[in-house]
């Protein structure tokens, strides 16, 4: 991988591949839009940054090589190699066409605060609608960035809310889990890191104790911003595939890298207008 600063922006070359669009925009988070020039843009860790596809590689804006490094080479998981993880879970026929479909789609590491609300807005919701509350989130009591951008929510900040503060956003009925999960996690400012060195399973139960937070979310926090590579959120599009797609269970070779085989399930299943039952190879062996 190969690190350059050129005429104020910093490119990336020799790391794989990655699908840059579909890796924002397919449901992981909620702040990344593009622009007029094929820029993706977004606030994330409290700082302004832009990103675009270039030939072999990727090209971002307002930032340093030191923050590329320090920063963005985790976020956008540009250290690991995919293509081994990628071939193993093709040996699903549905899988192999995502990906012929879709390229590689990576698993962003997000900043955990900012994932577990969005995750709890997500709830009962969709993805443009989750958008628009998260933007209005940010707006009325993120921190402005010089940039005319605005920083995620602190806890601090949100902990000494009213309920009632956030019905400008439409947060709705997860307005009273918002200002819960800032109150718990001002009064354990290490609870983060501790929930990605516990165990999937101790991760998982003690993020199912705050309100608002079922396996699903729970699944999602812990895929996208503590390092879970096993979990598998379940929501109704991946219900929908394990009812016509996966009868029987999920393969075998979807365990090398779970979250990864979820996320082109989910992209397909979301697309499939009229989901039909696929005969697996496994099965038609059987």
């Amino acid at each position: 991988m190969e690190i350059t600063t050129k005429n104020g922006t910093v490119e990336i070359t020799g790391f794989g591949e990655i699908n840059l669009a579909l890796t924002l925009d397919c449901g992981q988070c909620f702040r990344w839009k593009c622009d007029g020039d094929g820029i993706w843009r977004s606030v994330a860790f409290g700082r302004a940054i832009g990103i675009k596809d270039i030939p072999g590689g990727l090209t971002l804006f307002d930032t340093t090589e030191e923050e590329v490094r320090e920063i963005w080479l985790d976020y956008f998981d540009l250290g690991r190699t995919y293509d081994k993880y990628l071939k193993e879970i093709q040996k699903d026929p549905f899988v192999r066409d995502a990906v012929k479909k879709y390229g590689t789609i990576r698993i962003l590491h997000q900043e955990p605060w900012e994932t577990m609300c969005s995750f709890i807005i997500s709830a009962c919701n969709n993805i443009p609608r989750i958008k628009k509350i998260i933007e209005r989130f940010c707006l009325i009591f993120g921190k402005p960035l010089p940039n005319g951008e605005y920083a995620f929510p602190t806890p601090e900040l949100v902990s000494q809310l009213d309920p009632k503060d956030l019905s400008y956003i439409g947060a709705g009925f997860r307005a009273p889990y918002l200002v819960e999960a800032a109150k718990r996690v001002c009064a354990d400012p290490d609870i983060f890191e501790r929930l990605a060195a516990e165990g999937a399973a101790g991760a998982k139960h003690e993020l199912m104790e705050f309100r608002g937070i079922g396996k699903k979310v729970a699944e999602c926090i812990m895929l996208f911003s503590l390092g879970y590579d096993t979990s598998f959120p379940t929501d109704t599009h991946i219900l929908a595939a394990m009812r016509d797609i996966y009868p029987n269970g999920l393969p075998e070779c979807f365990s090398s890298f779970p979250g990864l085989a979820q996320q082109y399930v989910f992209q397909a299943q979301r697309e499939l207008s009229a989901p039909k039952k696929i005969k697996h190879e496994t099965e038609k062996q059987s």
